[in-house]
C-alpha cells in the first residue's frame, strides 16, 4: 500500500438490544511531526493517526479491530481507554467518557497488552493476583473466587508460586488474561494477545475466552495479525487502513469480498501426478516430484476437510498442513477487489 486509499465503508451490522458497551463517533485524532526541509530546517506537519471512525459494538460482541501496521488502531484503543484525548469526535465506553472518567472506566474495563505487562515482575504469580484485587478494592471473596475460576480454566496452578521474571511467555499471557478479568469487567480489550505464544497455548486462550464470553458475557475488542484469533473468537470485523474504517462486518464477508484464500500443503506417500483437478481448488506448485504438492481454494466455495478427503481418495497422504491468509494480505485485497 503506497499511500491512503478511501474505498466504500460496507455498511454496519444493526444491532439491538440495550446501550452499546462502546459508541464512536467521528473520532479524530491528530499528532505534530516534525519533518526535514533541507540542511538544519524543520517543518511542522499535522498528521491524522485516526481520521473520522465511527462505530458501536453491543454487549456481548467479539469484534476484530484489524488492519496493518500504522493504521491506527492501537491509537483508538488508546483513546477509549483514556491514555489519549481525542482531537474531535466523541466516545463513551461502558456509559462514561474514557478521558474524563478515567478513574471510574477502570474498574469497568480490562487490558492485555501483548508488549507490556501490568503483573509485579518479581513477585510470585500469586501476589500480583493479591495486589490487583487491592488497587481495584475488591472484597477478599470475589477476586479470591474469580482467581480461582481463572487459575483452574487456564491451568495455572503448577506455576501461581513461581515469580513472574521466571514464567514462559505462554504462563505469563494466561496471567496477564486473569489480571484483566479479575474485577469482571464489562468491556475486555487484547491487544495482541497471542503473539509468539506456540499453537497449544494460543488455542488455550482461545478456548478460555470463547467459555469467558458465553459464561459472562463479557464484550471483547480484539486486535490482532493472527487470522485463526479472528476465526475463533470474533462474528464481526472493523478494518482500519490510513486511520479510516474501510469495513464493518463479518469474516466471511470480508473473504469473500477479497477473494483471499487458504492453501492445503499435502505431502504424498510417494511421487505422484500434478493434482490439477481437484474441485475447488488450483494447483499452486508442485515439488520433488510431485511428493509435496500447494493446493488453493476460497473458503467460501469449499472446506480443507473436503480438499484432504478428495486428495486422499486419490492418492496416499504422509502429512499435510493448511496455511492461513495474512491478516495483511487480506487487507492489502480490499482496494483491489
Amino acid at each position: 500500500m503506497t499511500g491512503p486509499v478511501t474505498p466504500p465503508v460496507t455498511p454496519p451490522v444493526t444491532r439491538t438490544g440495550g446501550r452499546p458497551v462502546v459508541e464512536v463517533r467521528d473520532l479524530r485524532r491528530e499528532f505534530v511531526v516534525h519533518r526535514s526541509a533541507g540542511g538544519f530546517r524543520r517543518t511542522r506537519h499535522r498528521v491524522a493517526a485516526v481520521d473520522g471512525v465511527s462505530f458501536t459494538i453491543s454487549r456481548g460482541e467479539c469484534v476484530g479491530y484489524i488492519g496493518a501496521n500504522g493504521a491506527g488502531k492501537s491509537t483508538t484503543i488508546k483513546m477509549l481507554t483514556g491514555i489519549l484525548v481525542p482531537t474531535s469526535g466523541s466516545l463513551q465506553v461502558c456509559g462514561l467518557e474514557p478521558t474524563r472518567q478515567r478513574a471510574r472506566l477502570a474498574r469497568r474495563i480490562g487490558a492485555v497488552f501483548g508488549q507490556r505487562s501490568q503483573l509485579w515482575w518479581d513477585l510470585p504469580l500469586r501476589d500480583s493476583f493479591r495486589l490487583l484485587g487491592a488497587v481495584h478494592r475488591l472484597p477478599r471473596e470475589a477476586w479470591e473466587t474469580r482467581r480461582d475460576e481463572c487459575v483452574e480454566l487456564l491451568d495455572m496452578g503448577p506455576f501461581l508460586d513461581t515469580p513472574v521474571r521466571q514464567l514462559s511467555l505462554g504462563q505469563r499471557m494466561r496471567g496477564e488474561v486473569t489480571a484483566a478479568l479479575l474485577h469482571s469487567p464489562d468491556l475486555l480489550l487484547l491487544d495482541e494477545p497471542t503473539i509468539g505464544l506456540d499453537l497449544l497455548s494460543k488455542e488455550s486462550l482461545r478456548s478460555f475466552l470463547v467459555r469467558e464470553r458465553r459464561e459472562r458475557g463479557t464484550t471483547i475488542l480484539l486486535t490482532t495479525h493472527d487470522l485463526p484469533d479472528i476465526e475463533r473468537l470474533c462474528e464481526r470485523l472493523l478494518v482500519v487502513d490510513h486511520g479510516q474504517l474501510v469495513f464493518d462486518g463479518p469474516l466471511a464477508g470480508l473473504v469473500s469480498r477479497v477473494g483471499a484464500e487458504r492453501v492445503v500443503v499435502v505431502d504424498l506417500a510417494g511421487p505422484g501426478p500434478p493434482l490439477a483437478d481437484i474441485p475447488g481448488t488450483t494447483l499452486r506448485s508442485v515439488e520433488a516430484d510431485g511428493m509435496r504438492q500447494h493446493l488453493a481454494f476460497r473458503p467460501d466455495e469449499t472446506t480443507a476437510a473436503d480438499v484432504v478427503a478428495a486428495v486422499a481418495a486419490r492418492v496416499p497422504l504422509r502429512d499435510l498442513t493448511v496455511t492461513e491468509p495474512d491478516i495483511e494480505d487480506v487487507v492489502r485485497r480490499l482496494y483491489t477487489s
